[in-house]
């Protein structure tokens, strides 16, 4: 396993390249298009080609930006979607090359246990509610942490760095407060 200082060279690296070589960095966006194929698929009328050949739909949030994200739900082999799912299949080769840890394996760190015990369903609540508000507010904020403070601070928008700012303001004291006992 990396430590952390080869881990985040290796992660700017890759962040490097995508924004030199393609585009920025950017994921939130993806989960959105993932429920438009979805919702597609079920209701073929969400989305729909104009005569000019742009795409549009009943949808008001799926056809803004003219049609944008409505194109990315009729058209989802692009960039962004393939990197996404390449980042699903990455993490399923990691996972069979470290040997698949089973369940009752897998460790609680001693921070959350000292703080919240030992229950297995309370932590994978806490992560589910936790990736919510983060993907909920990424959509709020219109983008995620890695389009907004990652790619953002590459590439030195003053956005990034301000999202960045408000991200660790906020994470910082609530860290401190919700671990108070050390593990």
């Amino acid at each position: 396993m990396w430590n952390w200082k080869t881990g985040g060279l290796a992660l700017g690296l890759v962040f490097f390249l995508a924004v030199m070589l393609v585009k920025p960095i950017g994921v939130s966006t993806q989960f959105v298009i993932l429920d438009g194929i979805i919702w597609d698929a079920i209701n073929p009328e969400v989305v729909t080609q104009t005569e000019d050949g742009k795409y549009t739909s009943i949808n008001a949030y799926l056809a803004k930006s003219g049609g944008k994200y409505a194109k990315n739900i009729a058209n989802p082999l692009n960039y962004s979607f393939v990197f996404v799912i390449a980042m699903m299949i990455g993490a399923l080769i990691s996972a069979a090359l470290r040997g698949w840890v089973r369940p009752e394996e897998r460790m609680m760190p001693p921070i959350w246990r000292a703080n919240f015990g030992d229950s297995a369903a309370k932590r994978y609540l806490a992560a589910f509610v936790g990736g919510f508000i983060v993907l909920f507010g990424a959509r709020l904020a219109g983008g995620c942490t890695s389009g907004h403070m990652m790619s953002g601070i590459m590439q030195t928008s003053l956005s990034g760095y301000l999202f960045a700012l408000a991200a660790f303001s906020a994470a910082i004291p609530l860290a401190l407060v919700m671990y108070r006992k050390e593990g």
